[in-house]
């Protein structure tokens, strides 16, 4: 799951930071967002959250940026899928 959020936020890219070699650029806000999902409900509650730690990483610019509720939406299905395989 670390991976996937990882990799989801490297690849939207919501602060410009891909360099083209720093695929780990994101893991400590994976890292943060990870623990927070369990209290999820929606895609909507992940946005909140995904929003809350790139202003507490970046800045309200970042967190404002338009892509946050695409990412939240991949998150939370990944997330769905996950928490319905396991139980």
């Amino acid at each position: 799951m670390f991976d996937a959020v990882a990799e989801i936020l490297f690849r939207h890219d919501p602060t410009g930071l891909d360099f083209g070699f720093n695929a780990d650029e994101y893991e400590p806000e994976a890292e943060t967002i990870l623990p927070r999902l369990r209290d999820c409900r929606s895609a909507d509650d992940v946005e909140r959250i995904v929003r809350e730690e790139l202003r507490r990483w970046f800045d309200e610019e970042t967190a404002a940026g338009p892509r946050i509720g695409e990412i939240a939406g991949e998150i939370w299905g990944i997330y769905e899928t996950r928490r319905k395989n396991d139980g």
